[in-house]
């Protein structure tokens, strides 16, 4: 039996660690595979004591190999991903942690939302319109055609923790940040998920969140990376543990796509010869 799970207020860094703690040494119980998920994945139950979640389990001998990506491991990157998003304040990524289950090593996730309910319980910010239906105050990325050819305009939030989204995919190069991969729960917060396809150390940025391209970063976010350029320093214990996660090379590009960004103070614009937006943008 699958007991109702209310979406996470982790207003608290406590309750952050109290939740990673749950997840890497709480009673894990698989519930049924996740079909629609590109690799093997399973919704699970974490239980220890009178703490229940669900969560994501997504074992690392399911993964399917890409050639863009032929080294490391995808949970290994969510997990990394995760870090950087509490390192550098964002907590836009669930807690995450990397643990042997039923399957093996592989990645388990704070589950966001209801399984059961349609779209997951979850509210987009991100989505097409008619030309002209743009709701007023959203930010416009492009103009295409649906399936059936008829003119779309697809936009997103112009929201605060939505620009946070966007600056935090560019500092871990997230190569896939489509539309059903960033949602608010019942509560209103923002959350990110499938973080998988990240760190590279060549550019390859492909989100729908193009809304501040080439405008110059809030002092918020120029803050968080201030912070984090100090956290990710060698020899850090975050330095450290990034080392264990991502493959060589890895790291180096990813303080250098940092001291990038604090120093040029921008949202970024695309980058020529690569897709900007991940197929199927939504």
């Amino acid at each position: 039996m699958v007991h109702r799970v209310d979406p996470p207020d982790l207003a608290h860094p406590d309750q952050w660690d109290a939740d990673e703690t749950l997840l890497a040494d709480g009673d894990l119980r698989l519930l049924g595979r996740v079909a629609n998920a590109s690799n093997l994945a399973f919704l699970a139950q974490v239980d220890a004591g009178s703490r229940r979640v669900l969560a994501m389990y997504k074992p690392i001998g399911g993964e399917r190999p890409l050639w863009d990506f032929p080294e490391g491991t995808l949970a290994e990157r969510e997990v990394a991903a995760y870090r950087i998003s509490r390192a550098g304040g964002w907590n836009l990524v669930p807690p995450t942690v990397l643990r042997d289950g039923p399957r093996g090593l592989g990645s388990l996730q704070r589950w966001i939302g209801d399984p059961y309910a349609q779209g997951g319980g979850l509210r987009e910010i991100v989505d097409a319109f008619a030309p002209g239906g743009v709701p007023e105050g959203w930010l416009s990325v492009l103009s295409g055609e649906d399936e059936a050819g008829m003119p779309v305009v697809l936009a997103h939030e112009p929201a605060t923790d939505v620009r946070a989204m966007a600056v935090f995919d560019v500092v871990v190069n997230n190569s896939d940040r489509k539309g059903a991969h960033c949602a608010r729960d019942s509560r209103g917060r923002l959350w990110g998920f499938d973080q998988a396809i990240t760190f590279s150390v060549e550019p390859k940025l492909r989100t729908v969140l193009w809304g501040w391209a080439g405008q110059h970063l809030p002092s918020t976010e120029r803050d968080r990376l201030d912070a984090l350029q100090q956290r990710l320093v060698p020899g850090t214990d975050l330095a450290e543990l990034l080392d264990e996660l991502l493959p060589l090379g890895e790291p180096d590009a990813l303080r250098d796509r940092v001291t990038r960004l604090v120093a040029t103070g921008r949202h970024p614009r695309p980058t020529p010869g690569w897709p900007s937006v991940p197929w199927p943008a939504l």
